[in-house]
């Protein structure tokens, strides 16, 4: 029961205007990390994380690769191409672990104050944050970089904290962040993921253009050499203030890290083969089962390794752009996607390495599986007639090929759907009978990899009268296209965590449909996707957040936004034999961050590699 308040307290505490009562603790104690939903795994005392070697040595060089091209180290705007690995060199308030659904620790924070029903948030910053210059993070930090992202950051920024109502300074080293009215249980949390910028750094620039000065920041690294559009190299801070934080133990243990760009994918597996650099995630099943079979493999001087996870494996696939007119009718979309054969793609072009995706939430307790629950029904009941019909009555299955006698069953259906459409064949077209106007359209791709997989797709397409044409762009001009939606269809991909919550608006919300630079690729906008997300972003427990996530996941998957692609269970990383890693493998798969060069590997690769040339 709540303590009576004297008199003299209620007086003093009803005198006090407004925005003073938001701009104090309200007697909340401090802890050392918040979990969304239950207790956090590790304590207060914690020493460091599972996954981590905290007796990782230190040292030794590493090279690493990207595709394409940069023009900025300014990460946080629309504009330009950000270097890779430039976010090494800032903090986050809080960070996450990576064995966990969704917790975060105190990075810059030393503690974090957060009442029970999660209505604002507030940080106490450590004394010993230090940016690179020697000057301390303060809390006017804090505000201007979470004011300046939200005016002129990507539009991310605006949609992830968009339910934050204002920022206050409480003393020397605490800031607040107070909610809007609504249920945001997750917003503490994303809050404490914000990257911290240097004030007094930024007083002299111009934070809405791009930029090829070295920015100041407070992380583990800092930039120390480049060639604009080439190569980027990041070192190792010597002094970094946060080296001994429990988050931090056992991880940023390579003294220089490399970036070297490369035009495409297929040079830049060549360049590996050939020592150019030394670890790489792979992401073509073909290089995957062919590239590989090489001397330095079976020597062991490289290692070859699908190592496993169990985190969400989001959705990947033929993105419609609905803003385009022909795609507005869903029959079109349906129709559009008994072209794609997955089975003999999976079978011709990927090796079988990959399941079909059906869920955007793949791989977890969050995919909708069969039928609505009844606590489904209670979010979806309401919509009814609002969201398609199929939602209630079917499971969601992509249209199943397999070869030639079921792609021309699979044809049929799409043909019945076209029709329906109202697009009819006209000789050997498709076209709208009221218009006139042929169905054809554009398969925007930054990679030639993806190129034998579109193609076999507009074959099948070409037999129901569709044409489409493919075209491979480089990364600056589909950046910028994407950025303004100036795309039929492209393959897109949407992450996703095991817990979802504000990034959602992003994706499928109403106000990102028309915002430059924005995620909702597909142009949803639709008031009852909308209200899901928001339940979503409101569930006060687990069991209701994975509720809220299968309704929305139904109605997303009978949308027919996309044409489901594929995904694989573990992660495929090919590296040449000179590093040490921990033991432990988290829920999220293997962390880079915390490998380290073993001196000895390293020297014994070198050698031999060596010997070899001579």
């Amino acid at each position: 029961m709540m303590k009576k308040l004297t008199l003299f307290a209620l007086t003093a505490l009803l005198s006090l205007p407004l925005s003073a009562l938001a701009d104090t603790l309200d007697g909340v104690e401090g802890r050392h990390g918040i979990a969304m939903h239950g207790d956090l795994k590790y304590p207060a005392d914690f020493k460091h994380f599972d996954y981590a070697n905290p007796n990782a040595p230190k040292g030794g060089k590493v090279r690493m690769h990207s595709i394409g091209t940069f023009d900025s180290f300014n990460a946080f705007i629309v504009k330009g191409n950000a270097a890779a690995g430039i976010g090494s060199i800032y903090n986050t308030l809080m960070s996450g672990s990576a064995d966990e659904a969704f917790s975060q620790y105190g990075e810059l924070a030393q503690e974090v104050y957060m009442p029970d029903d999660r209505s604002w948030v507030a940080f106490k910053l450590r004394k010993e944050a230090r940016w690179h210059d020697g000057k301390p993070v303060t809390v006017d930090d804090v505000i201007w970089t979470f004011n300046t992202l939200v005016k002129h950051g990507q539009p991310f920024y605006r949609f992830y904290y968009g339910s934050v109502a204002d920022v206050v300074k409480i003393g020397a080293d605490i800031v607040r962040f107070n909610f809007k009215a609504g249920e945001n249980r997750e917003l503490p949390l994303i809050i404490g993921q914000l990257a911290i910028l240097p004030k007094h750094y930024w007083a002299t620039r111009d934070f809405t253009k791009t930029t090829l000065e070295p920015p100041l920041g407070s992380g583990a690294y800092k930039v120390k050499d480049f060639e604009a559009g080439r190569a980027i190299t990041v070192e190792r801070v010597m002094d970094y203030w946060g080296r001994d934080l429990p988050i931090n133990k056992g991880f940023s243990n390579f003294d220089e890290i490399r970036y070297d760009y490369y035009r495409d994918n297929t040079i830049a597996i060549e360049a590996f083969k050939a020592g150019e650099y030394d670890y790489r995630s792979e992401n073509s099943s073909k290089s995957w089962a062919t590239a590989y079979d090489i001397p330095a493999v079976k020597s062991g001087q490289m290692k070859k390794e699908g190592i496993n996870h169990n985190r969400s494996t989001g959705m990947q696939g033929f993105v419609f752009n609905t803003r385009r007119e022909m795609f507005t009718d869903a029959r079109l979309r349906a129709a559009l996607a008994y072209a794609f054969d997955f089975e003999w793609s999976n079978k011709n072009l990927f090796y079988g390495q990959y399941a079909r995706s059906r869920s955007y939430f793949d791989n977890s307790e969050l995919a909708a599986e069969g039928l609505p629950s009844a606590d489904e029904l209670k979010l979806l009941e309401p919509l009814r007639g609002k969201i398609p019909d199929e939602v209630f009555t079917k499971t969601y299955v992509p249209p199943k090929g397999g070869g030639p006698r079921q792609l021309r069953k699979n044809l049929r259906a799409a043909g019945k759907l076209l029709d329906a459409a109202g697009w009819k064949i006209k000789g050997r077209e498709r076209v709208h009978e009221k218009t006139g106007t042929p169905l054809t359209f554009e398969v925007m791709l930054v990679s030639p990899l993806f190129e034998r997989i579109v193609l076999p797709f507009a074959k099948n397409l070409e037999k129901l009268g569709v044409k489409i044409t493919v075209r491979t762009v480089d990364s600056s001009q589909y950046r910028r296209r994407l950025d303004t939606y100036d795309f039929d269809m492209i393959v897109g991909s949407y992450g996703q965590s095991l817990s979802p919550g504000n990034e959602q608006r992003s994706y499928w919300g109403s106000k990102a449909a028309t915002l430059e630079g924005g995620r909702n690729y597909m142009g949803i906008s639709d008031p009852a996707i909308d209200e899901l997300v928001e339940k979503v972003i409101a569930a006060s427990d687990r069991k209701t957040l994975v509720t809220a996530t299968r309704a929305l996941d139904r109605v997303l998957q009978w949308g027919h936004w996309i044409i489901p692609h594929w995904h694989i269970k573990y992660d495929r990383i090919a590296y040449w034999n000179k590093f040490g890693r921990p033991k432990v493998t988290p829920t999220q798969g293997s962390q880079f961050t915390a490998w380290w060069v073993d001196a000895a590997k390293a020297n014994d690769l070198a050698g031999r590699l060596a010997s070899e040339k001579d």
